[in-house]
């Protein structure tokens, strides 16, 4: 056998056991209904490991083995080249567990699973495996679930992981791109903000600026006074350098006289006697008597001359200060002339500081106004959020209603735009309005009410559901249904037992507590299906059904799975039970609480009206913020016009005050020089005269000590003229000394200079032995060098300073920072820009391994579906669908047929076309994919019912001619019955489905025996 299947099963639903020998091609298997034919469905399916879900006949594997049979046994053979495989498995059904077999070895479910997954075997692909539960399910897969599956059934292996791929790729280029989103529009945010504060950010450095400017001036100062006297320091170094060098000019002139009377003295020495010695000891101290007359005069004299240069000096200062006195009260006169300005800056001021203050407040509101902005957008935000998933679960339940009943769908959409024509209350379709409390009760309200009555519109009034029904049904003629509520209310009504009186059996509410409804709704279940009476319980009940279903006043209840109807007879008064599972919800899961979405839609509005209004007040804020701006400027340039010119003549009259205080100081302390001179002459007389006294004493020594020797009286009176000369040369040296004297103010200028200078070092903050740096040199350099402009400057700065009020540095961090933050997002933004862009790159690349390929394999499945129909005197096409081509998990396959020639094209749904119509696109589309050969066999199980005769023939002509090719793989075709007269090939294996009381074992069975039988029968006949 060539890919194909064998298959033995013990204890099935019908069977103790069979054994099925399947052909290599088509196998068609016929048989009545209930015979058993979907029990070899279900025994491949299971045998293959697939799940219970796929067949939708019992979601327990249990539930698959002959009832009173505590295990089954299935045993599949499949083909495979190096060896063919055999799997087993064993179903208890006690525990619901099973034990499997490969090849003779014992292993788990997942090692079956790759096995079959190797062999490209899809049971829960509808394109490959297509239970008969499942026939009417192929037409209502989206288009992109028929493109999946058919990946999964014909495409290259790696075509679906591609897909896949492709998806994945395409979420996190989405998510790429909404982080992109959300830092672009974080970094705006973050920009708009640095924007608002960027005028109080120049206030504050504008103020700094001027700080900054103070700081200079008053370190300059200290150097500006420090350089002051420097140079007045330098001034009396360089009197005193000049009086230093005349006086060693007079020393060296005196140096050759010192020499010769020296060597006077040296001649005299040998001829002194005692008495000459005494004579001249006398003549010696007469004449230093004399000599210190002199220097006495000559420091009298001295003293009266630097009296005399010392006025002289003084009444030059006094007369400059006067000429300056008097420029400067010119200039002074000038600027007098002009209104005093301090009331005017003044009143400036107290304006600036009203508008800072003003404006504070503005910014205040302004900030308050932003937090409650952001506060209350951020709580619009979560609302709209919820509302969005509110609505988003009303669009699934509505969405969900489209699918399955468009009409109901369509008369919804008129009735929410024609709700006025209507008096009483008109409830929508009660799938949108049941509102179940806990999703996991859902399938037990969805099991209780019949999905007719679930999409049926509920009225309170019957002339509404009259009016209702004749514009949707007559006029638009839609099929839809509608229910009037009873007039007297059931809502309320209450059980026939107290709950607590049924808890003992596992019984926990009634049906009527899991949801909510509105009151005409509610009121109908309670009076049509009794949802006030109808308990609930768990797995306890389920293990006491036996008790349970004995008590007399149960009709119907569930357990945990399952739901129980209890029926008594009238006549033997015996309990009759009808027990069926319990099926997963598929429209109540979702549940919206129409109230919370009622009170959200109202916050919603309160918040839009709150942000409405502070915005309004944010603009009037900021007219006022602008209008304040503006006065403030004009404010600003009036005070500095104000402040220059009041400036200037406070110089003018501080500089005028200095001058006048200096010259009076100066005035003061004249010197008198007529009284100076007349104490001078009085002085010099009477030295003069003790000068004479001495001179006379000095003569008689003289003539004494020439009377003691003549000898020597030459070289006395040489020495007398010598001593003169030198006497003299000695008062110069001393006039000298004196004036070198009168330079001992360096001193005091020295030492006041060290202090100066420390105390600017000090203020500058720099070390004793470090000189004054670069950028404070630089800086220095660009302010004024006196003192009197230094003070001006100080003064206007210390004004404008004062201007800029309200500012803290907190808001220059908060400003630096968020450029920093801007920064690392501009970066960040960057980065994530070009990780979408790469990502972008790389989804381009898949794109084109999966696209391409896809396309051609689309194609293909076109040109045999479109050949099939064409042979069928219909069309129909197949074709690759996608409204975004970048939406890759929206891509799918689109299938439109045409059965009449008067029609178009339309797309296959469950609504559009009839059911045999549905059928034939259906098996076609698997004929067309059984062509591609992917997989080793397909299944159908009794999808020709509902096709007409005539089409029903060409189908199973069709498949004949298509499976039973060489080239296809085996193909399982179940079907219930069959035309007469159909064509039949030799490469078909037809299989005859029998069952009943009197069937022999499949081991007593002789087939040709029965051949022999039915020729005899006919021979007789």
């Amino acid at each position: 056998l060539k890919d194909c299947l064998c298959c033995k099963y013990l204890v099935s639903r019908t069977y103790d056991y069979s054994v099925v020998y399947p052909g290599p091609n088509l196998n068609m298997i016929v048989g009545a209904n209930g015979t058993g034919k979907s029990s070899i469905v279900c025994a491949i399916c299971l045998g293959l490991a697939g799940k219970t879900a796929i067949l939708g006949r019992g979601d327990k594997v249990g539930l698959y083995v002959k009832r009173g049979c505590h295990k089954g046994f299935i045993e599949i053979e499949l083909y495979k080249s190096g060896g063919n495989l055999v799997i087993n498995r064993e179903i208890h059904v006690e525990n619901n567990q099973s034990l499997w077999m490969l090849n003779g070895r014992h292993c788990n479910q997942k090692t079956v699973e790759e096995e079959v997954k190797a062999l490209r075997i899809q049971v829960s692909n509808l394109c490959q495996f297509l239970p008969q539960e499942k026939v009417g399910e192929f037409a209502k897969m989206s288009k992109i679930e028929l493109l999946e599956a058919t990946e999964k059934s014909v495409g290259p292996p790696e075509m679906y992981e591609y897909h896949c791929e492709l998806k994945n790729f395409r979420n996190r280029e989405r998510e790429l791109e909404n982080v992109v989103k959300e830092k672009a529009s974080f970094l705006e945010k973050a920009k708009q903000r640095n924007e608002r504060n960027k005028h109080d950010v120049n206030r504050y450095y504008e103020k700094k600026r001027h700080l900054d400017v103070i700081e200079l001036l008053e370190k300059k100062k200290p150097w500006v006074e420090y350089e002051t006297t420097r140079t007045e320091l330098e001034g009396v170094k360089k009197e005193r350098d000049e009086a230093k060098r005349q006086l060693s000019a007079l020393k060296q002139a005196q140096a050759p006289m010192l020499r010769k009377i020296q060597l006077i003295d040296n001649q005299l020495k040998p001829t002194e006697t005692v008495a000459i010695k005494e004579a001249s000891l006398k003549c010696k101290q007469k004449q230093d008597q004399l000599d210190r007359k002199h220097k006495e005069i000559e420091d009298i004299k001295q003293t009266q001359r630097l009296k005399q240069m010392e006025e002289e000096d003084h009444q030059k200062r006094i007369s400059n200060t006067r000429l300056t006195i008097e420029d400067l009260k010119a200039e002074l006169a000038k600027v007098g002339d002009q209104p005093d300005v301090t009331p005017r800056i003044n009143e400036v001021n107290v304006e600036l500081r009203r508008i800072q203050v003003e404006r504070a407040k503005i910014e205040g509101e302004k900030s308050d106004l932003r937090r409650e902005k952001d506060n209350i957008y951020a709580e619009s935000r979560m609302l709209e959020k919820k509302l969005n998933d509110m609505n988003n679960m009303m669009n699934a339940k509505e969405e969900k209603l489209r699918g399955r009943h468009r009409d109901t769908y369509t008369a919804l959409m008129w009735l929410r735009q024609n709700r006025q024509l209507f008096s009483g209350n008109v409830h929508e379709p009660m799938m949108l309005v049941i509102n179940v409390k806990d999703h996991r009760f859902a399938k037990y309200v969805e099991n209780h009410i019949s999905f007719h009555d679930l999409r049926a519109f509920v009225f309170q009034r019957k002339d509404d559901m009259e009016r209702f029904m004749t514009e949707v049904r007559d006029k638009m003629n839609l099929k839809v249904n509608s229910i009037s509520a009873p007039e007297d209310s059931c809502s309320k009504r209450p059980p026939s037992r107290n709950i607590e009186s049924l808890r003992r059996f596992g019984f926990f509410t009634y049906l009527r507590e899991m949801f909510d409804a509105p009151e005409e709704v509610m009121s109908y279940l309670c009076h049509q299906y009794r949802v006030h009476d109808v308990p609930v319980g768990n797995e306890q009940t389920k293990s006491m059904i036996r008790t349970v279903i004995e008590e007399p006043y149960l009709r119907v209840f569930y357990t945990t799975e399952e739901r129980y109807t209890l029926k008594r007879s009238f006549y033997s008064n015996k309990i009759s039970t009808s027990n069926s599972a319990v099926h997963p919800s598929q429209y109540l899961t979702i549940t919206v609480d129409a109230e919370e979405k009622r009170q959200l839609e109202q916050q919603m509005k309160t918040c839009e009206s709150k942000l409405r209004d502070i915005d309004e007040r944010m603009k009037a804020l900021q007219k006022e913020a602008t209008a304040l701006d503006r006065r403030d400027n004009e404010l600003l340039a009036e005070k500095k016009q104000l402040s220059e010119l009041k400036g200037k003549k406070r110089q003018l009259e501080q500089k005028i005050s200095t001058k006048q205080d200096s010259l009076r100081q100066m005035e003061q302390n004249v010197i008198d020089l007529q009284k100076i001179e007349e104490e001078t002459k009085e002085k010099i007389a009477a030295v003069n005269s003790q000068k004479v006294t001495i001179v006379t004493a000095f003569i008689a020594q003289m003539k004494l000590r020439a009377k003691l020797t003549m000898e020597k009286v030459y070289l006395a009176l040489e020495t007398v003229g010598l001593t003169a000369e030198k006497t003299k040369l000695e008062n110069d040296c001393r006039e000298g000394a004196s004036e070198l004297k009168t330079t001992d103010r360096k001193v005091q200028l020295t030492e006041q200079c060290k202090g100066l200078l420390k105390r600017a070092k000090t203020i500058c903050r720099m070390q004793p032995d470090e000189s004054l740096p670069e950028d404070l040199r630089n800086a220095f350099s660009n302010l004024p060098d006196t003192l009197d402009e230094i003070d001006a400057m100080l003064n206007e700065e210390r004004s404008r300073a004062e201007c800029f009020t309200g500012l803290s540095e907190n808001v220059v961090d908060e400003y630096n920072r968020r450029e920093q933050e801007i920064k690392h997002l501009e970066k960040d933004l960057e980065d994530k820009s070009n990780a979408l862009n790469a990502y972008r790159q790389n989804i381009s690349e898949a794109k084109e391994r999966w696209l391409n390929p896809l396309k051609q394999l689309v194609e293909q499945i076109n040109g045999k579906f479109s050949d099939f129909f064409r042979s069928m005197q219909c069309a129909g096409e197949v074709d690759l669908h996608s409204e975004n081509e970048e939406e890759y998990d929206k891509y799918g396959i689109r299938i439109r047929v045409k059965f009449h020639s008067s029609t178009q094209l339309h797309e296959l749904t469950p609504y559009h076309q009839s059911g045999g119509e549905r059928s034939v696109s259906t098996m076609l589309y698997l004929m067309a994919l059984q062509e591609l050969n992917r997989c080793p066999f397909r299944v159908v199980d009794e999808i020709n019912q509902g096709m007409d005769p005539v089409n029903e023939r060409r189908v199973f002509d069709i498949v004949v001619r298509t499976a039973c090719k060489e080239t296809t793989s085996q193909y399982f075709f179940i079907t219930p019955k069959l035309l007469q007269n159909l064509q039949y090939a030799e490469e078909m294996t037809v299989l005859c489905v029998h069952n009943g009381a009197h069937m022999l074992p499949p081991n007593q069975w002789d087939e040709k025996a029965f051949i022999r039988r039915c020729l005899q029968r006919k021979a007789r006949a």
